[in-house]
């Protein structure tokens, strides 16, 4: 019998991939062999664009562990890349764009007000739905928005409502409110505080609202509570809770819509 020729030697080495540079973790540890391959990340349904991969942000020396996982979540963030690729100054751009789209809040020529509207992102939004009047409120300073106007002051100042209501001219269709207090960890505090704001928002909403205006106003998750939701169901038509799918799912922000103002005499 003749013996079947052997397999040169080393030829099963050569078929083997050249061994992959070690690659660091967030942390700067060695990578584990199983993640050494980059993968995708989750496409979020809300935003539009190609499956990107993931950033993986390493710790720097003196930037604190919530720094760093802040940075992360920017770089990998959908909406802040759409936001980017799309010349909006925000992802709360889409925020706004969703409610819009559910409620129909902008209409063209619309009178609208933003309170909090740095860094414009929803004063963009509302100048390209073809809004007639844009005005926005915030003590944050923020280069100007074409086809808008805004006032560089704390609007719990009490200057603050007249000078907005002389830069609106006239009463407004729209009063939104993205305003949030900074937090202070402590969770019955900062939900105190969000409801301040909005107090003090639907304050000057049923001031400046025409009949059948609509209000807008971020809240934490539990919604508008008490005497705040009570008003709002006295003075408008419809009040409903929202979360757009911009809104980080880790986040405890909802919005509150209501809609079809009844008037400050019908309404007091």
């Amino acid at each position: 019998m003749e013996r079947r020729p052997s397999k040169a030697k080393g030829a099963s080495r050569a078929r083997r991939r050249p061994p992959t540079d070690q690659a660091t973790t967030a942390l700067g540890a060695a990578a584990e062999k199983r993640g050494l391959k980059a993968k995708p990340a989750k496409k979020d349904q809300g935003a539009a664009g190609q499956r990107e991969m993931r950033v993986n942000v390493k710790t720097a020396k003196g930037r604190k562990v919530s720094s760093t996982l802040w940075l992360d979540r920017q770089l990998n963030d959908p909406y802040v890349a759409r936001a980017k690729a799309e010349g909006y100054r925000s992802r709360a751009a889409y925020k706004l764009k969703e409610l819009d789209e559910k409620f129909g809040l902008l209409k063209n020529g619309a009178r609208v007000v933003d309170l909090g509207c740095a860094p414009g992102g929803w004063l963009q939004v509302a100048a390209e739905k073809g809004a007639g009047r844009v005005a926005g409120i915030d003590y944050l300073a923020m280069p100007h928005v074409p086809g808008t106007e805004h006032l560089e002051l704390d609007f719990l100042d009490d200057t603050a409502p007249e000078k907005l209501k002389a830069l609106l001219g006239g009463e407004a269709d729209v009063v939104l409110s993205d305003m949030a207090a900074p937090t202070t960890g402590h969770q019955s505090t900062d939900h105190l505080r969000i409801i301040a704001l909005a107090e003090a928002a639907l304050d000057f909403a049923e001031d400046v609202l025409a009949p059948g205006g609509a209000f807008v106003c971020k809240v934490f998750q539990g919604g508008a509570e008490g005497d705040l939701l009570s008003r709002m169901k006295r003075n408008f038509a419809i009040v409903k809770h929202a979360k757009p799918r911009a809104s980080r799912a880790d986040s405890a922000e909802m919005y509150v819509v209501a809609l079809g103002f009844k008037g400050r005499e019908q309404g007091s």
